[in-house]
This record gives structure tokens, sequence and C-alpha cells, in this order.
């Protein structure tokens, strides 16, 4: 992409939250606030969650809560980003034809809808909730070229890296990130372990990251927050921490001495060797 296509600088804004379980209407509202709140910290995008909209344990009331890409959920959130002339990327479940997705979906601030991503990988009892999404998506917007994932698509290095080819500046990931004691205290699977993932996924493919985290207790399972805004060196510009519905932002500077000096060094991705990488597919 050509120096022209993207400003020098953004500020991005993360929010985190705790989506009541089937109350539309309160997360709504929350959001709301969230997207109030990053316009007043001169947010350019905002991200939010995953299934921000429902909660994400829905399985046996899909039918009734999740909608299509232009129903009353999606034109709330069309209205409340062209409210705060803001970009906004919200996790919501998504009915179509016939299907349900957990998707993802961005707003432009005149709130045109610029994309629908559907979750490629699907976790554990997903597979049995959800169709699986196949097609990645990277969008150019005036903010750059934005590439778009759901949770647990952050766990496959493929999945980042084909992005990255595709031209993504800067890497999405709504996300509910949970654990339950077991996770925790035997595999210490945690808010600082999901952050590092953040952290190294940015690294590696020398991109700049924005993962919105939920936040809060969902079933016998607590979402770990930890909402990270993770630079092209991994350094980590803003966390959420374990903070409830919060708002976190940090400016994106896509020229500077210190950015080129790094990936000068970094040269991570010419320095692959593809033709030793066989074996398993």
């Amino acid at each position: 992409m050509s120096d022209s296509t993207m400003t020098d600088a953004i500020r991005v804004g993360v929010g985190q939250m705790h989506p009541v379980p089937f109350d539309v209407e309160a997360n709504l509202a929350t959001i709301g606030c969230l997207v109030r709140a990053a316009a007043g910290h001169g947010a350019q995008l905002l991200v939010l969650p995953e299934t921000a909209t429902t909660g994400y344990f829905i399985a046996d009331r899909l039918g009734e809560l999740a909608e299509p890409d232009d129903g009353p959920t999606a034109t709330h959130l069309s209205a409340l980003a062209r409210e705060a002339r803001l970009h906004l990327v919200c996790g919501m479940a998504l009915a179509e034809e016939g299907r349900f997705y957990d998707a993802q979906l961005l707003f432009g601030p005149d709130g045109s809808r610029l994309a629908t991503y559907r979750k490629a990988h699907l976790f554990a009892a997903e597979r049995r909730w959800y169709a699986a999404g196949d097609t990645p998506v990277v969008v150019d917007t005036a903010l750059g070229r934005l590439g778009l994932t759901v949770c647990y698509d952050l766990i496959f290095p493929e999945y980042i890296r084909a992005l990255t080819a595709r031209g993504a500046e800067l890497v999405i990931n709504s996300t509910n990130w949970i654990a339950d004691d077991w996770q925790r205290a035997t595999w210490d699977w945690n808010g600082p372990m999901v952050e590092a993932l953040a952290r190294t996924r940015a690294l590696e493919n020398g991109i700049f990251l924005a993962m919105a985290n939920c936040i809060g207790q969902e079933l016998h399972f607590t979402s770990l927050g930890h909402s990270a805004i993770v630079a092209p060196s991994g350094q980590l510009l803003a966390s959420a921490g374990t903070v409830v519905d919060r708002v976190i932002v940090a400016d994106i500077v896509r020229h500077s001495a210190d950015l080129t000096r790094w990936r000068e060094i970094a040269t991570y991705r010419p320095d692959r060797r593809p033709e030793l990488y066989g074996g398993e597919a």
C-alpha cells in the first residue's frame, strides 16, 4: 500500500466490557458509553469484544439473538459510529441464509458498514453452534489497511501471517478469552498470557495489533480481560488489565525514525525460509 493511503498517526481505542448474557439492550447501552468515551479521548477507531451485543454462551437462544448484518443491532451500531464520527468494530452473532456465524462488523465514521467478517477458526463447542467463515478479510479504510480476526483466529500464526501478506498494517481481534479454575491453576492460562499472545503476533509479523477482550463472569468461566494495543516490536502501548467497562487508547505512529530503525533490524518476514518448513500442513 502506498504511503498516501494511511494517515501518519491514528489514535486507536479498545473497549473492554462485560456483555450481559441475552440482554442486547443493556449491552448496546454499555457500548454507547464506550463509544462516547473513546470519542472523548480522540479515538478514530474503537474495537469491541467478541459477541459484545449478546454475551458468549447463547447457543440455546441463537435463533432469537443472532441477527443479519443489516438488522436492528447493526443499525444501532452504525448510528453510534456516525454519532461519534469514528470507525467502530464490534463482535456479534450473525444470522445469514439459515446459518449462524460468530462475526465481526466494521463501520466507518459515516455509519456505513465497511466489512462483515465471519470467524474462520471455531473453538470446541463453537463448531456445534456456528458455521465457519472461509474468507480472510483485509479492508482498506481511511485509517489504513485493517485485518479482521475473532478470538481463536489469533492462535494460528499462519492466519495472521496471511493477513499481513495481504497488506494488513493493523490486525484487529475481537475476543473473549476465558478460563475456568482448572485452566488457571493447572496451566496458567490467564490475562497476562493472552496479552503475551497479542504481543507475539505483532512482533513476528511487524504489525500493529489491537485486541478487545471481555471481562467478568459468565457461567463457570471468567473472561480474562487484558485487552491490549501493541506495536510492531511487541511493545505494549496500552492494556486494560482487569478493569470492567474501560476504554484504552494509544497513538499508532506509522512513520518514525525509531520504527524505521526497528524494522531495519527486525527483518523477520524477509528472513523466513519456507523451503525448510515442510511437514504437517
